[in-house]
C-alpha cells in the first residue's frame, strides 16, 4: 500500500513539474517572439502608415481612469502628437451600463486637445484577444501601435501576430504599480491561455458591422 502511495506521489509530483515546464516555456516563448517589437520614443520616426494607436482599457476609479489607465492614455497622446497615427481605438470594457471604460478614455483625451472624430471606442474589448480580434475584423486595422504597461504588451503583440495583424506596441511604465507581482504572475497564466486561443481562433463576444478606422470615430458615440 506504502509502495503504491509513494508511486501515485511521484507520479503526480512529475506531471506538475511537466505542465510547469509548458507553461513557463510558453511563457518564455510569448516575451521572446515579441520583444522586438516594441519600441521606444526614439523610434516612433521609424514607423509610417500605421492605421491607429489602440489603448488597451484597464480600471476605472467612478468616472477617471485608474493610474495604470491614465498613464496608458498618456502615452496614447504622446504618440497622437509625435504623429505616429492620427486615429486612436479606446478598446475596454463596456459591458454594463454602470461600468464605462471607453467613454471615460475617450472624454480623457478629447479633454486633451484631441479631436473626437479621430477617436473611435470599441465598447466590447472584454480581453485582450478580444480587443485585437476587433481592431481587425470591426475596425480594419492593418497596421497598429498597441499601448499598455510593458508586462501586458507581449500577449498583446503575440495575438496580433497569430491574427495576422502588423502590430508595434508602446509600453506605459512611468511609474510603480500596486501588486505588479501578482500581476506578473497571472500574466504568465493568461499567456498560455491566449497561446492556445491564438492556435483555434475563436471569435470574440460580439461583432457586427464594420467601422473603418479610416472614418470618423463619433460613429462609435453612444450619447454620452
Amino acid at each position: 500500500m506504502r509502495k503504491k502511495v509513494l508511486k501515485g506521489g511521484i507520479i503526480v509530483i512529475v506531471v506538475l513539474a511537466v505542465i510547469a515546464i509548458i507553461a513557463l516555456g510558453i511563457n518564455l516563448f510569448v516575451r521572446l517572439s515579441t520583444k522586438k517589437q516594441i519600441i521606444k520614443e526614439d523610434q516612433y520616426s521609424n514607423l509610417s502608415d500605421v492605421d491607429c494607436i489602440i489603448i488597451l482599457g484597464a480600471g476605472i476609479w467612478g468616472d477617471k481612469p485608474s493610474p495604470m489607465l491614465e498613464d496608458r492614455l498618456q502615452e496614447g497622446i504622446k504618440l497622437y502628437q509625435n504623429n505616429v497615427s492620427d486615429k486612436i481605438i479606446m478598446s475596454g470594457d463596456h459591458g454594463k451600463k454602470e461600468y464605462d471604460e471607453v467613454n471615460i478614455m475617450k472624454n480623457y483625451v478629447v479633454e486633451r486637445g484631441i479631436p473626437s472624430e479621430n477617436i473611435f471606442m470599441d465598447h466590447a474589448g472584454f480581453s485582450t484577444y478580444e480587443s485585437i480580434y476587433r481592431a481587425k475584423e470591426i475596425f480594419q486595422a492593418k497596421k497598429i501601435v498597441i499601448v499598455t504597461q510593458k508586462y501586458h504588451l507581449y500577449r498583446a503583440l503575440y495575438i496580433a501576430n497569430r491574427l495576422g495583424i502588423e502590430a508595434y506596441g508602446v509600453g506605459s511604465d512611468p511609474r510603480q504599480y500596486v501588486g505588479a507581482t501578482n500581476r506578473e504572475i497571472r500574466e504568465i497564466l493568461a499567456r498560455n491561455k491566449d497561446f492556445i486561443k491564438c492556435i483555434f481562433k475563436p471569435k470574440p463576444t460580439y461583432l457586427g458591422d464594420t467601422i473603418p478606422v479610416s472614418g470618423n470615430g463619433d460613429v462609435t458615440n453612444d450619447g454620452k
